[in-house]
């Protein structure tokens, strides 16, 4: 669940932050949840083209930007922060989630399927990576904040220490410039990557609609992992979108928008 805060005796749910897109429609608002390091900005242009037809609520993931930051990172916990603001919205929504926000979506539709009609789940498998993505957090806490008066500075700081280019500019859209800290409970993440890098023992499969969305350039997703994902997700489809990575929605938007789409409206 969302972090319990104690309130005048009683106790309430604090809900993630979020970046509302659109006006509700027929359709279910579509709920999209972003991978580790990242925000609901990060899906800004993708979000305002898909509210023509539906409503888009792009969510803060916990210790990340503008959402509350807690000790626990588990996916059971991502889970349920995705699900309090789902019960918030009306109680069903198609879902989009990308890395660690596909991670955290999987867990969702296997504990709490009855939330959601339809599920794509961006460039990621339920399986344990072996790679880590700890080299980031120490790159970023490494940043001497008193050199920083605007991003640039930061991402000459990130360049030195060899994050390429696109790296350097999605992990500045987390700086607070003002306030020379990063909107990243970097302590926490890298306390919690072992949990980030796997993937729960959770039970049970879903058999609602869920598209595999993959860059083709990248190995996140490989065929040997088709078993795990067709026990857990028995109607699974897969695409690859040509020419993409990892980072398939920001580096081939369009066409990810594109199949995104066709898939909702099938």
């Amino acid at each position: 669940m969302g972090l319990v805060v104690p309130c005048g005796g009683e106790y309430h749910i604090v809900m993630l932050n979020t970046i509302t897109h659109g006006d509700p429609t027929d359709h279910p608002p579509l709920l999209i949840a972003h991978g580790l390091y990242g925000s609901a900005r990060n899906w800004g242009v993708i979000a305002r083209r898909l509210s023509d037809e539906r409503q888009v609520i792009a969510v803060d993931m916990r210790n990340h930007a503008y959402s509350f930051w807690d000790n626990q990172h588990g996916y059971r916990q991502l889970a349920q922060d995705l699900a309090d603001l789902i019960d918030s919205i009306g109680g069903v929504a198609d879902v989009v989630g990308h890395s660690m926000g596909g991670k955290a979506s999987m867990v969702l539709a296997l504990q709490h399927g009855e939330l959601i009609r339809k599920l794509v789940v961006a460039d990621i498998a339920p399986v344990t990576y072996g790679h880590s993505q700890i080299k980031y957090i120490d790159a970023m806490r490494i940043v001497d904040m008193s050199r920083v008066d605007r991003r640039s500075d930061a991402e000459a700081q990130l360049a030195e220490q060899g994050v390429e280019k696109a790296l350097q500019s999605f992990f500045t859209q987390s700086l607070d410039v003002e306030n020379k800290r990063w909107r990243l409970n970097l302590d926490v993440l890298a306390s919690e990557m072992p949990k980030i890098m796997g993937f729960p023992d959770v039970g049970g499969s879903w058999n609602g609609p869920t598209l595999f969305l993959s860059g083709a350039a990248s190995d996140y997703v490989l065929p040997e992992h088709r078993d795990r994902i067709r026990a857990l997700f028995p109607a699974a489809r897969f695409a690859k979108i040509p020419g993409a990575g990892h980072w398939l929605h920001a580096e081939k938007p369009r066409e990810f928008e594109a199949a995104v789409r066709t898939f909702l409206n099938a």
